[in-house]
């Protein structure tokens, strides 16, 4: 039996799972704990992504009404939520500038609007997704952020480029100039 039929298998038995955990074998109850464990693990990640977060990503995109978003992670509501809006006018200092937009001891996701012109005189534009988990934030609001990341960052069509940054060096214009190319 592999873990998601015994998972399922304790969930949808309730009688099972309390004669496992009462029984006195301690293999059985080691088990069943395990499962339990697994099941808050995944329950903790489980974060749903507000409408906002979706609608004002694609005005970035298709509208270029804003430079950058910020999203932070409402942890009452247990969802990715709009923390802070940058105007199409702002630089990128603008956004990397951790005590404006980024904070120094939290977790965030932000998109930024990137242009640039190539080698060959062509103006282009990269939207890049950058996962921002300071090594001042507390673990467990690192572990939360990590393990909605993927799940975020797929109600997000048209990310073209991605870092993961814990302080400001690794999301300076140089890192997102060489990695756009």
């Amino acid at each position: 039996m592999n873990l998601v039929n015994l998972i399922t298998f304790y969930l949808c038995d309730p009688q099972i799972l309390k004669a496992s955990l009462a029984d006195s074998r301690a293999d059985t109850k080691s088990s069943a704990c395990l499962t339990l464990s697994f099941l808050q693990a995944n329950a903790a990640s489980g974060v749903a992504v507000h409408d906002d977060c979706k609608l004002r990503f694609l005005d970035l995109k298709a509208k270029r009404t804003y430079r950058y978003i910020v999203f932070k992670i409402e942890m009452e509501q247990k969802q990715v939520i709009v923390e802070k809006l940058g105007e199409p006018t702002e630089s990128y200092e603008d956004f990397s500038d951790c005590s404006a937009s980024l904070p120094a001891d939290e977790c965030r996701y932000a998109v930024y609007d990137f242009d640039y012109v190539t080698d060959e005189n062509v103006p282009r534009s990269r939207i890049v997704f950058v996962g921002w988990s300071p090594d001042t934030s507390k673990v467990r609001n690192k572990m939360i952020y990590a393990s909605s990341k993927d799940r975020f960052k797929r109600e997000l069509d048209g990310i073209q480029i991605e870092l993961q940054a814990t302080d400001p060096s690794e999301m300076g214009l140089d890192v997102i100039r060489s990695r756009s190319n």
